[in-house]
Parts: C-alpha cells; sequence; structure tokens
C-alpha cells in the first residue's frame, strides 16, 4: 500500500476516534454552588474552591455531556479580599468558569452589603456570567447594568430549551434593604409560579429555579411541581451545608451545596418520550480532584496583590493549644472553641466587671477553616469578614431567654443566626415548635453548679451591634441602658490573642463533651442537664 495512502487512512482513523470520544453524550449535566467567598480553597486548600470546579467541568465536558453552571449567590462579600477589591476578584474567577461552561448566578443578600451601588455597577459591568433576579429589580441609576439582570431566563440544549426562574431571599426575611434595589410585590411561591407560567406559555420542554433563600421557602416552592409537571428542581444557597429533599410528583428536588464549594452538586438530566429526568449526586470537592493549573493563575495572582498590600497576614500573633474549629458547619450548628473563645472575650469588652452573658452569630465568623498552631493576622482577618462593634445593655431573664429563640428556629443546618454563647449554657429541643424550644437556659451558681436563669433578674448583656439593630430576627426592644457601640470584636480578639502570647500562654481549649454550652435533648429525654 502507498506510504500516502497509508498515511490519509491513519489520519482519517485518528480524526474518527476524536470524532467519537468528542460526540455529545445527550447528557445535559449542571455543577451547582453556592456561597463561595474565596478565588482559592478553604482547610488549608485541601476542600473546595473554583480550581477544582474547574477541573470537574473539563472532565464532564471531555465526556461529551452539555455543562451548565449554577451559582445559589453570596459570592461578592463578605471576605477580606472584597474588603479591598469589592469583589472584583470573584467577577474575574467566575468569568473564567463561564468561558468554561455558561455559568447562571443568582443574587444573594451579601451581594448588596455597601449601602451605595457604585461597586455593585462595576461588577455588573465586568460580568460575562449571567445574572438572574424574578422578584427584585435593580435600580442602580446605570440603565445598562440594570438590565444584566435577566428575568425569565432560558437557554438551548440541543433541540431542547430550559427554562429558569430565580429568587432573592426579601429584606423582611433577611435580605439587605437598599435604594437601588426594588423587590415585587407577591410571596416567593406568587413569583415563582408568575414566572413558571410565562416561560410555560414559551413552549420550554424543562424548569428550573435558582435561589438564595431559606429551605422552608423553598420547600413552599417546589411544591409548584403538583401544577406544573415539567418544574424539575430547585438548588439554591443561603444555608451553608448540604441540603437534600426528593423529587416526588408533587414536589421538586431541592439541593444545596456547602460554602465554599466543599460539596456540591452534579445534576444529569436527560429526556425521553415521557419529559426530562433527572440524576443528582454530591461531590465532594477535596484533594482527590486536582486543582485548574489555568486557574491558578487567577488564584495566584490575586494572593500576591493581597499579600503586596498585606505582607504582615502569615505572621504569627499567637499559638493555638488545640486545632481551633473556625468551619462554618461548627460555628453555625453547635459548639465551636474558636466561636466560644470568641464569645468569652465579647463579655470583657466593656472592661471590669464582665457581662454575666454574650453571644455572637456564627455568621459574624466567616473563615471557614480550622485554626491550627500557629494562629496568624490571616486567620483573625479572615475570621472577621466586616466591622462588628459591641453594645453593652440590661436585660430581665425573661426577656433575654425569649430574644435567644431566634438563634434556635427554623429547620436545616448552618444557621448564620445560630448563637455562638458566653457565661450560660443551653438545652434546646428543635422538635418543639419555634419560639419553644429552648427548654434550659442555665448560668453558673455561686457552689460551682448551674442554675436556671432567674426571669425577674436584671443581667448585664453584650453582643454585636448588627444583633441588637435587629440582624438575624433578633428583637431586643426589651433591653435598657443600652451602650453607644464600640469595641469592635476583631481587635478585641486579637488584643486577647497577643496578651496571651506576650504572657506565654497558648489559645483555645478542647470541647469538653461533659459541659457543652448548647445540648440537645436525647431520645426520650425532656431535658439535657440535671
Amino acid at each position: 500500500m502507498p506510504i500516502r495512502r497509508i498515511f490519509l487512512l491513519l489520519v482519517l482513523t485518528m480524526s474518527a476516534c476524536v470524532a467519537q470520544q468528542q460526540k455529545p453524550s445527550g447528557v445535559l449535566t449542571f455543577i451547582h454552588v453556592n456561597d463561595i467567598y474565596r478565588v482559592d480553597a478553604v482547610e488549608e486548600g485541601r476542600r473546595g474552591g473554583f480550581s477544582r470546579i474547574a477541573t470537574l467541568v473539563r472532565e464532564l465536558e471531555a465526556a461529551g455531556n452539555d455543562v451548565r453552571i449554577l451559582h445559589g449567590g453570596d459570592f461578592l462579600y463578605p471576605s477580606l479580599e472584597s474588603q479591598l477589591w469589592n469583589g472584583e476578584q470573584m467577577v474575574e474567577a467566575m468569568n473564567f468558569l463561564d468561558d468554561l461552561a455558561p455559568l447562571y448566578a443568582v443574587p444573594g443578600n451579601h451581594e448588596f452589603d455597601p449601602r451605595t451601588p457604585d461597586e455593585l455597577i462595576k461588577r455588573l459591568h465586568e460580568s460575562r456570567f449571567d445574572w438572574l433576579g424574578d422578584n427584585m429589580r435593580l435600580d442602580t441609576g446605570d440603565p445598562e447594568a440594570d438590565q444584566r439582570m435577566r428575568t425569565a431566563f432560558t437557554f438551548r440544549s440541543g433541540d431542547k430549551t430550559v427554562g429558569v426562574f430565580a429568587l432573592t431571599i426579601h429584606p423582611d426575611h433577611g435580605g439587605n434593604v437598599r435604594e437601588h434595589t426594588r423587590f415585587l410585590p407577591g410571596t416567593y411561591v406568587e413569583n415563582a409560579e408568575r414566572v413558571i407560567a410565562d416561560l410555560e406559555g414559551k413552549g420550554v420542554d424543562m424548569i428550573i429555579g435558582v435561589t438564595h433563600l431559606h429551605i422552608g421557602d423553598d420547600i413552599e416552592v417546589a411544591k409548584l411541581k403538583a401544577r406544573h409537571p415539567n418544574f424539575m428542581f430547585v438548588v439554591g444557597g443561603h444555608e451553608h451545608e448540604p441540603e437534600y429533599r426528593e423529587g416526588d410528583p408533587g414536589n421538586a428536588a431541592i439541593m444545596k451545596g456547602a460554602s465554599n464549594a466543599r460539596t456540591v452538586w452534579q445534576i444529569d438530566v436527560t429526556f425521553g418520550d415521557d419529559g426530562p429526568s433527572i440524576a443528582e449526586k454530591t461531590i465532594a470537592v477535596d484533594e482527590t480532584i486536582p486543582l485548574d493549573s489555568e486557574y491558578q493563575v487567577i488564584a495566584e495572582k490575586w494572593r500576591a496583590r493581597l499579600l503586596e498590600l498585606m505582607p504582615f497576614l502569615p505572621s504569627r500573633v499567637g499559638t493555638a493549644a488545640v486545632p481551633l474549629d473556625a468551619r462554618e458547619v461548627a460555628v453555625r450548628n453547635g459548639d465551636s472553641n474558636w466561636g466560644m473563645f470568641i464569645a468569652d472575650q465579647m463579655r470583657m469588652a466593656f472592661r471590669d466587671p464582665p457581662a454575666d452573658l454574650a453571644f455572637v452569630n456564627g455568621g459574624t465568623l466567616r473563615i471557614d477553616d480550622f485554626i491550627a498552631e500557629d494562629i496568624t493576622f490571616e486567620d483573625i482577618g479572615r475570621t472577621f469578614g466586616f466591622s462588628s462593634y459591641l453594645r453593652h445593655m440590661t436585660m430581665d431573664g425573661r426577656d433575654f431567654r425569649k430574644l435567644l429563640e431566634a438563634g434556635y428556629r427554623g429547620i436545616g443546618p448552618s444557621k448564620g443566626y445560630f448563637p455562638q454563647i458566653s457565661g450560660f449554657r443551653v438545652c434546646v429541643d428543635r422538635n418543639r415548635p419555634d419560639g419553644q424550644r429552648i427548654v434550659q437556659m442555665q448560668l453558673p451558681a455561686d457552689d460551682g453548679d448551674w442554675q436556671e436563669i432567674d426571669e425577674d433578674k436584671a443581667y448585664s448583656v453584650i453582643v454585636p451591634d448588627f444583633i441588637y439593630r435587629g440582624g438575624d430576627g433578633y428583637d431586643f426592644s426589651k433591653a435598657r441602658d443600652v451602650s453607644r457601640p464600640g469595641s469592635e470584636l476583631i481587635y478585641l480578639v486579637l488584643d486577647a490573642i497577643i496578651n496571651a502570647q506576650a504572657n506565654g500562654e497558648e489559645v483555645g481549649e478542647p470541647l469538653d463533651p461533659g459541659n457543652p454550652r448548647f445540648a440537645i435533648p436525647g431520645d426520650g429525654q425532656d431535658f439535657c442537664f440535671n
């Protein structure tokens, strides 16, 4: 056989193999992420991060899948970097992912942290990915920026059309009130059904929801499937640990991932004669997934810029006696030795005598990582993503107990309003109705034992100003003798660590299972403490 003919045959064979490898699988795959605040990974680089998401996307596309990325909101703020660049670094990272596979994002409440729209306008103009929002509108004063928020969104996958509706948390439920945002009338369900009807009128083959809501609201929205069979699933954010509600004929499936992409969802969609069907699974994003070399250029660039502005960040300010658990799964769900250390410092914020009671909402503590051995400036800076001034006040025991119920309300894990406490301990029965879940609240007694809080006694209390002003649903209307905001928490904690270091002391203690500050009754028990 002539050499030229052999060469041509080889070329044709190789082309056929490549074509076969790249042949579309017929599967539409969604990768869902939510509540990502950093361009790099967490837990000392071992978990999460956009870099590993890029690797997942490339692998799926190499298998022939049509990949789309869904983001359930909260990405511009808060973080150490966002205090410097107002989310510019996050938009660049998300643009990179959008270049790999189209990315659709609903804004979360933290996208509107700044009171003015100036930085948001810049980020909207810089974004190549799609911003989606169906229960709100932007009124920033820049019409082009406002139009970046798309409504009743659709896209094509092969010969199928997919409709997407998006819902952002309302100010009444924890969202930010800003003059440059306008929420539409109606409930989340009413707004969702309005858009679903619009999408059905366009003849879409499937409908999905992307939300930044409390899980209870997602559950209500998911019930719309009973009237709209092609509404397949809701993916969301706001909660920071994985959530799942299985779909059935009357309910769309619900999925949320872990913050900072520690756990994400892969949702494979196939279209048959009977309509769409889905297969969903979680992916633990860890060191088994390689970092993407191209994405790492972005991560390393922003790291270098951060250290150029703050070269002291890696410097040691103290030493941890034991690993301090500052992961969000810890500070938002139960006792955390890092959260307890911080709450303990709060009681001394206004000097002697220490306050009787103090607590900080877990959502104030943003590092989402362990702090072990050396405690650095960076550990402190990443813990506090925004300023947190404190207030001193007086409250009767009855009123304090009632207001703390707000910290244990709702369903599902990982709530930003969950309190890290000091000066008392609580027993909480989550099977009881909201507002009636604290079955014991005890303070140390003079004899070294514990006693129930005296409902008629006046106690001194210290909390962050954010909470005092009604943040995270706490009601301090019964507080009296309230101080002005003072003693910023980040510096209070830093001062305590530096003083410990100067005295040759280490910081933190292991959790004592026999003496918890937060406890839940065991099966068949009404109380936690004797």
